[in-house]
């Protein structure tokens, strides 16, 4: 059964769709020096990583909060100003 989450900020959002948006936004490199997992640096890819996080949860809960504060930071009224 599927509970509406409407408080939750990642409601919706597949973990694929996370990670590819901080590979777009940090790339691989950058990733890996804020979240130290092996994956991110030693031939990564969207597949291998996926596989890493869903069965690590201390890995996901740090791609998670990563993804948050970078939603965060570029919502914020300064950066909407800067990018029009």
């Amino acid at each position: 059964m599927s509970e509406e989450q409407p408080n939750n900020p990642l409601h919706g959002i597949t973990l694929e769709k996370i990670l590819q948006t901080l590979v777009d936004l940090y790339g691989w490199k950058a990733l890996s020096r804020r979240i130290e997992i092996r994956c991110f640096y030693n031939e990564p890819s969207i597949k291998s990583s996926l596989k890493f996080l869903r069965s690590t949860p201390w890995a996901r809960q740090e791609v998670e909060d990563l993804y948050l504060a970078s939603q965060r930071y570029l919502t914020t009224p300064e950066k909407q100003e800067k990018q029009q």
